[in-house]
């Protein structure tokens, strides 16, 4: 099969659908992933390899990769872009919330890599990790989601260097603002631990504002993904790649700003600039 293959997570909407049609128009057969069986149903419909796969299903992980060798035999473009911001005061979410994030951010991530290894060492394969600038700028509300994707960096960072003796490559990108469920997602993640039992619970504007914040004049999702498309067909690709408002500047307000300067900005920014009564 000559024909190059690109396997690719969470492609029910945003980014991942617009990476899914972008590879696809460049010539490309697209595995798109999805969990529910209307969104397959619409991927299918679309011209796309449909495959069913919840990243945290460790027999579904296998059966795909199984699957891909069995029926493509190659693998040119593996992008690990399923996620999900878990939002709301770390202390209020705990352990488990902490856990259920970095189990589909961070952990599947490594297993699925893992799964589709020996097809990318044939193919001399690209790995993509879809990160984000939450990972740099840290922010207050987001910090079970800023952990996992400062993660994502740290293990991209050594993933590049670990798969380099098999010409795997690994570009980690970094999306700003853009235009996609993440935001609606991310509120629905956030109404489940905003109660008045919280000690958070005059603070519940900024709780929501943050779990909205990525769609603040949001870039489209299909110019992200003319991007990423763009650059991974680049002779010689960018290890890091930032993308979407915002994705420039918050990094480098991270930083140039002094740490004290930069928590007083956001803490006002979500309401935290003020004492609450014990």
């Amino acid at each position: 099969m000559s024909q190059p293959v690109a396997f690719i997570t969470g492609c029910s909407s945003g980014i991942g659908r617009a990476l899914a049609d972008a590879f696809q128009a460049a010539g490309y057969s697209v595995w798109a992933c999805a969990r529910k069986a209307e969104d397959l149903a619409t991927l299918s419909a679309a011209g796309f390899v449909a495959v069913e796969l919840d990243v945290n299903d460790a027999a579904a992980v296998q059966r795909a990769s199984a699957r891909l060798q069995q029926e493509a035999g190659r693998l040119d473009v593996l992008i690990n872009n399923a996620g999900y911001g878990a939002m709301g005061p770390l202390l209020d979410g705990g352990a488990d919330a902490l856990r259920r994030q970095f189990e589909t951010n961070v952990f599947s991530l490594i297993e699925l890599t893992r799964a589709c290894f020996p097809l990318l060492r044939t193919s001399r394969g690209l790995v993509v990790n879809i990160g984000s600038v939450s990972g740099v700028m840290v922010t207050p509300f987001a910090g079970a989601y800023c952990a996992s994707k400062a993660a994502v960096h740290a293990l991209s960072d050594a993933l590049r260097m670990e798969l380099a003796p098999f010409a795997i490559e690994v570009m980690e990108v970094q999306p700003g603002a853009i235009a996609s469920s993440f935001g609606s997602n991310a509120s629905r993640e956030a109404e489940t631990l905003i109660a008045e039992t919280s000690a958070w619970w005059p603070l519940r504007e900024g709780i929501r504002a943050r779990a909205n914040a990525s769609q603040d004049h949001p870039t489209p999702a299909s110019e992200f993904a003319a991007v990423l498309l763009a650059a991974v067909q680049q002779g010689k690709r960018t290890r890091l790649l930032r993308i979407g408002n915002g994705s420039r500047v918050m990094p480098l307000l991270a930083a140039l700003l002094p740490k004290a300067l930069l928590e007083k900005v956001l803490m006002k920014r979500f309401g935290l600039n003020r004492q609450l009564a014990p």
